[in-house]
């Protein structure tokens, strides 16, 4: 049985004053990150640090990003209701909750056969209502392009050119990419033409985006 209790909630609105005071300025975004339980997402031993705006171990080489890298982000993809949206490294789920909670119909992707099947069960029992596929992100998901928006979460050497094929026109691509010790975050709009609009947004550090065209197929 999944438990959320009043000591949860508070220590939400904790964080959220934290991350507002990093910077996040959107109030959906902050609306969701107070609304959604991070504590689900962590292993048994992170549970009383959930709501500590840090990153942790999920297992399997990843990590749960700190919740201001995924407000960061999140902000950046700037997520309108019905959204059609392709997540390239499902993870924890977490990221993907805030996505669905802001209205995006998303699919998302895993590489790690692990990781999909918890996050999937997660996500699940929490009741958000997703398509997830376990397979190679760096390759996108042709089947259901295009997209109106790409999230990336994980570093990549270099932007996968089959993402922004599989934008739609004017569609957005939030992705860090970069040398594996730092990334710089990107956001890419598709112009017609074939032509992109690309914007910085500092430096983060993430773990490794694997796949043909990312980091390579082993771990």
């Amino acid at each position: 049985m999944l438990i959320d209790n009043y000591k949860h909630k508070g220590l939400r609105k904790s964080l959220i004053k934290i991350i507002r005071e990093k910077g996040i300025t959107d109030d959906k975004v902050l609306e969701v990150i107070g609304k959604v339980p991070r504590h689900f997402f962590l292993e048994t031993a992170f549970v009383n640090h959930a709501y500590v705006d840090k990153a942790f171990s999920i297992g399997e080489g990843q990590t749960i990003s700190q919740p201001f890298t995924v407000a960061f982000q999140t902000q950046l993809l700037n997520v309108r209701k019905n959204d059609k949206i392709l997540e390239i490294g499902t993870g924890s789920g977490y990221q993907s909750s805030i996505l669905m909670e802001l209205g995006a119909q998303l699919y998302s992707i895993e590489f790690n056969r692990k990781l999909h099947n918890r996050s999937k069960k997660i996500l699940n029992q929490l009741n958000y209502k997703g398509t997830f596929i376990c397979g190679d992100g760096s390759k996108g998901l042709e089947f259901h392009a295009p997209y109106d928006k790409i999230l990336v979460t994980a570093g990549a050497p270099t932007v996968p050119e089959a993402l922004i094929e599989q934008l739609k026109i004017n569609g957005v691509l939030v992705i860090p990419v970069g040398p594996e010790s730092q990334q710089k975050m990107l956001r890419i709009t598709k112009l017609e033409d074939k032509k992109i609009k690309k914007e910085e947004f500092g430096n983060f550090r993430f773990v490794k985006l694997l796949g043909e065209d990312g980091w390579g197929l082993n771990k």
